[in-house]
């Protein structure tokens, strides 16, 4: 039997081996941090037998699935300590996710944060018994006879609604048995020391808000007590900048129970928001796009003709006018394509790209939402462009050239994932994969490095998604780019081509932005509340000593304003220590101290996020201020 390894060289074996014993053959100490192993392109238990010959990589938790499969025994861990500590809770699921992992329980009474400290310790217990994991199957009457008699009725649950034909698996750790597919360590002292529980919150059975309200505690694990701290470090510097949090302190936007899920923009944050809607307009402008505007209802015959209706009917709002199904957009696409279709095209007119910055309604679930990052409205930066296949590459790379302009400016570095077809989809196999070639071969040929994605992509095409890293290194999926075959098709699109034909456009979908709120939001924690000059919603505020140099302190706001900055004049009976620490929490850019000498030489006192910058003549402030703002410096690219 051979083994091919990850270096590329190959073991030869006369026997089956298991994934463990490749590791222990090829390394007592890669045995040791082994996780989980990786057989053909699968993951597997490191328990896995391996019969032929077969390309086998050893995975740690320097690896994501090694990672996510030590969190998941981190789970099963804390899931055992919760019903030494708690007989009678039920057991709902418990897997890993991006940053740890949580599990969801039926408790009799209710848990508290208090009670995280005493399930640690117990979990500490159960990794010090270094207690082996083993699985085994069942068939499925007697899983799930096996799952009632243990009083677990969300088991049972899952257990009927697998298929006929599942491979029903559960792994057992001392007296501790879940059903569960796997992978997992070879023992519980494999997860380490590593791990704290986090938080815990309400979340339904199923996401479904008329079923039970269960208590979901998260958690994370590290394979490293120094990469715990640091996670630790980073959740805390989150917490400090909860755009929630600091939309309040400078009035951005607010909440009402009136609409939970749509937010209000206040002043301020419609400064802000335009601000950014401008610059938007501006790129695009240069960028060859025009902008368009489409109706925010349309009727259930167009969401049926583009696929909406069957495919995202559960997440759209619906109406009746003069007896007839209508619904609130949570789409752009399918206006832009009526749009097109308006007139007759030619290949001339191609590629055409059209931007909108749509209002869209979406449903979420009530516990879905939070703050701007997940509402039920939301301004989406959408554009639409209409190309020949010749074109594909090219336009790719210009979106893509838009996006890394936006980012770059913005100080956030990203990574790019290639996601591929979903279950829930429509089109032929051919459209499918000429359309995810299409943006691979443009990826290739950009030498922009990618992952794989496989099944996330649209229902109606492949997509390109673009993660940002924020400043405490977070990452937020925001621009996208879809390829699209399907919605000409189904509208019938037409152009007519050089040699006289109809020929079908090829449709991208793309963002920049994705959500305008949303992206408020991110922008909010990534500066903390600190925007650059540009993009603040006051730019300057002027500070009079007293009010004997109110007079002054007004003609410099006035000038200021004629030069088009963003002025507040603070006209408040107060010390001048109160008033710059009040605009210092304000995160204003610039504070301007005026008083007896600054009003006979006809200066400005100027302190800013940098400290006190001294005394400047207020047309050289000006001028400076106006370089500022016109070149887009981020001056601090983001608060210390």
């Amino acid at each position: 039997m051979k083994i091919t390894l990850k270096d590329g060289s190959v073991k030869e074996y006369a026997q089956p081996m298991s994934v463990i014993d490749i590791a222990r053959d090829l390394s007592d100490g890669l045995a040791r941090m082994a996780c989980v192993g990786e057989v053909n392109g699968e993951i597997v238990d490191l328990r896995t037998v391996v019969e032929d010959d077969a390309q086998v990589n050893i995975l740690t938790a320097r690896d994501e699935a090694g990672l996510a499969a030590l969190r998941h025994t981190a789970s099963h861990v804390m899931a055992q300590a919760v019903l030494r500590l708690y007989p009678g809770t039920k057991l709902a699921i418990g897997p890993s996710i991006a940053n740890g992992f949580y599990y969801d329980f039926e408790f009799e009474e209710p848990l508290t944060s208090d009670d995280f400290e005493k399930i640690e310790a117990e979990m500490k217990k159960i990794i010090k018994e270094d207690l082996p994991l083993e699985r085994f199957t069942k068939p499925r009457e007697e899983a799930i006879a096996y799952m009632q008699e243990k009083g677990e009725p969300y088991k049972v649950e899952l257990i009927e609604d697998l298929p006929e034909d599942a491979v029903i698996s559960f792994y057992s750790q001392g007296e501790f048995t879940d059903l569960c597919a796997g992978p997992h360590l070879m023992s519980t002292k494999g997860v380490g020391k590593a791990f704290k529980i986090m938080s815990l919150a309400g979340a339904y059975w199923r996401g479904d808000e008329h079923r039970q309200m269960l208590t979901r505690l998260y958690a994370t694990a590290f394979a490293k007590k120094d990469e715990l701290e640091a996670y630790i470090t980073m959740m805390e510097e989150a917490r400090k900048r909860d755009h929630r949090k600091i939309g309040k302190e400078l009035g951005l936007f607010m909440m009402n129970e009136a609409g939970p899920g749509f937010p209000f923009f206040l002043p301020k944050g419609m400064v802000l928001k335009n601000t950014l809607l401008d610059y938007w307009r501006q790129i695009h402008k240069r960028a060859g796009y025009v902008e368009i505007s489409t109706p925010i209802i349309l009727n259930r015959s167009l969401w049926e003709t583009s696929g909406h209706w069957d495919h995202y009917k559960n997440n759209m709002y619906t109406t009746v006018i003069d007896e007839e199904d209508y619904a609130i957009k949570p789409m752009n696409c399918p206006g832009g394509v009526l749009v097109y279709a308006s007139e007759p095209r030619s290949y001339r007119d191609l590629p055409l790209r059209m931007g909108e910055l749509g209002i869209v309604h979406r449903h979420e679930k009530s516990g879905q939402l939070h703050g701007l990052m997940r509402v039920r409205c939301f301004t989406q930066d959408d554009a639409h462009i209409f190309m020949t296949p010749e074109q594909i590459k090219d336009e790719i790379k210009g979106v893509v050239a838009l996006i890394d302009e936006v980012y770059s400016l913005f100080g956030f570095e990203y990574h790019v994932e290639l996601s591929t077809r979903p279950e829930d989809s429509m089109g032929s196999d051919e459209d499918w994969e000429m359309a995810t070639e299409g943006l691979r071969s443009a990826l290739d040929e950009l030498q922009l490095p990618y992952v794989v994605n496989e099944g996330d992509g649209a229902f109606y095409g492949p997509k390109i998604d673009f993660h940002l890293v924020d400043c405490i290194g977070r990452t937020w999926q925001c621009g996208t780019i879809q390829l699209d075959f399907q919605l000409p098709q189904r509208f019938e699109l037409e152009y007519t081509g050089a040699d006289g034909e109809k020929h079908r456009p090829i449709m991208i979908h793309r963002v920049v932005f994705g959500s305008i709120e949303r992206f408020i939001g991110i922008l909010t924690e990534h500066f903390a509340g600190a925007f650059p000059t540009w993009l603040a919603p006051v730019q300057v505020r002027v500070l009079p000593i007293s009010d004997k140099y109110m007079d002054y302190a007004k003609s410099v706001r006035d000038k200021l304003d004629a030069a088009g900055i963003r002025v507040e004049l603070d006209t408040r009976s107060e010390k001048i220590g109160y008033k710059i620490r009040d605009a210092r929490n304000q995160r204003i850019p610039y504070m301007l101290v005026t008083g007896q000498k600054e009003a006979e030489d006809g200066t400005v006192s100027v302190r800013s996020r940098a400290g006190d910058e001294g005394a400047k003549a207020l047309d050289a402030f000006i001028a400076d201020i106006l370089k500022e703002i016109e070149a887009k410096d981020n001056g601090l690219k983001v608060s210390e």
